[in-house]
């Protein structure tokens, strides 16, 4: 499979298949096709189903194999940002934010990743419930606004306002951290806990998330 990622900050990644080759994408993922490509609808057992769903996924993948010959199918991002190409293999998975997985490789497995410390669970925002790329292959994800990448070594860390994250090397920990002080808490407009990520590993962190936006836009949404 040959790709190309296209057209920030509204990208598109474009697919070359050879033939028989198939790709795994979410529900309503694919933009454009060639038209030998062959679409299948598949749950994959009810324990994946429900693991994706709760990683903010739909329970159902489309599978799409080239037939006959070369394939060309593409995906496009759903809000302005950035699409990341993964290489995934044991030892080298990805944990991503929810609903950022865009498509695959068949080789790619999508699982729900849930963090181990309750407090990280509760208060730590994407820390709680991501998703987990396991397997092996390439997997396209999406991420809101630009991409910044740091490399963590072992027990450094770096504090992250909750919805930043973006993904992160599996090697990487997540716990949560209390605003110190009681005016900063209230008043600071930071909110009341901070994500800490901890390496040794790869973190990536977005720019605009988008739950960040849609709370600046709505004041000025109109009232119904």
């Amino acid at each position: 499979m040959k790709y190309s990622i296209e057209g920030e900050p509204l990208p598109v990644v474009v697919c070359e298949l050879e033939s028989n080759e198939m790709m795994i994408t979410e529900k309503g993922a694919m933009s454009w096709m060639s038209p030998n490509m062959k679409m299948e609808t598949v749950g994959g057992g009810v324990g994946k189903m429900f693991g994706r769903m709760f990683s903010g996924e739909s329970m159902f993948v489309n599978h799409y194999t080239a037939m006959g010959g070369p394939g060309m199918i593409a995906f496009a991002s759903s809000f302005p940002g950035s699409i990341r190409a993964f290489e995934i293999s044991p030892g080298k998975e990805m944990i991503c934010q929810k609903t950022a997985f865009l498509a695959s490789t068949s080789g790619v497995e999508l699982s729900v990743f849930f963090q181990k410390k309750a407090g990280a669970g509760f208060f730590g925002g994407e820390g709680f419930i991501m998703q987990k790329l396991s397997g092996n292959g390439v997997a396209f994800v999406e991420f809101d606004g630009y991409i910044k990448e740091y490399e963590l070594a072992a027990g450094q860390s770096i504090v992250v306002d909750t919805g930043y994250l973006a993904a992160m090397d599996s090697t990487c920990s997540i716990d949560i951290q209390k605003v110190p002080g009681v005016k900063n808490m209230l008043f600071g407009g930071e909110g009341v806990f901070n994500t800490v990520i901890t390496g040794p590993g790869r973190v990536l962190l977005q720019s605009m998330p988008i739950g960040q936006m849609a709370g600046t836009l709505i004041p000025y949404l109109p009232a119904k």
